[in-house]
């Protein structure tokens, strides 16, 4: 592994406020939550812990790792719903990290959008061409003392 693979989430680290915008879709009523999620390394810096709990009582727990051998960043996500998921994802510029989500056709971005938010956009395929987003959640770094 290359020491510093795991520096492109250095931007992530640290506690977030998390508003989510959840559209009319094939997977729910249009709705909206709140919440904080909080990202750091363990692990020697090998893996990045993700952490989140929202205001309506849902909370997950995901980890960010590098697989050396196919040079790919791998994500498992665990909810405490009992649902979990593997992703597989990279970086596809220095503003946006692209996931695809196994065993479903979902596709998720976290993008950049300034020096303290971040913006997690899930889709879904359209019937009509191209995606429709299924979740949206604007992150906002909280401020600390």
């Amino acid at each position: 592994m290359t020491p510093d693979v795991m520096s492109k989430f250095d931007f992530f680290m640290g506690e977030w406020d998390l508003d989510y915008r959840i559209p009319k879709s094939i997977f729910s009523e249009a709705g909206t939550d709140s919440g904080t999620g909080k990202f750091k390394k363990i692990l020697d810096g090998k893996y990045v812990f993700f952490e989140y709990s929202t205001e309506s009582g849902g909370s997950a727990n995901g980890i960010f790792a590098w697989d050396d051998k196919v040079k790919i960043y791998r994500y498992w996500w665990f909810e405490s719903s009992g649902n979990f998921l593997t992703a597989t994802c990279n970086f596809i510029n220095d503003e946006t990290l692209a996931m695809n989500w196994h065993d479903t056709v979902l596709v998720q971005t976290f993008k950049k959008e300034g020096t303290d938010r971040v913006i997690l956009n899930m889709q879904y395929p359209s019937q009509h061409g191209g995606h429709e987003s299924v979740l949206e959640v604007v992150m906002t770094r909280r401020k600390t003392n």
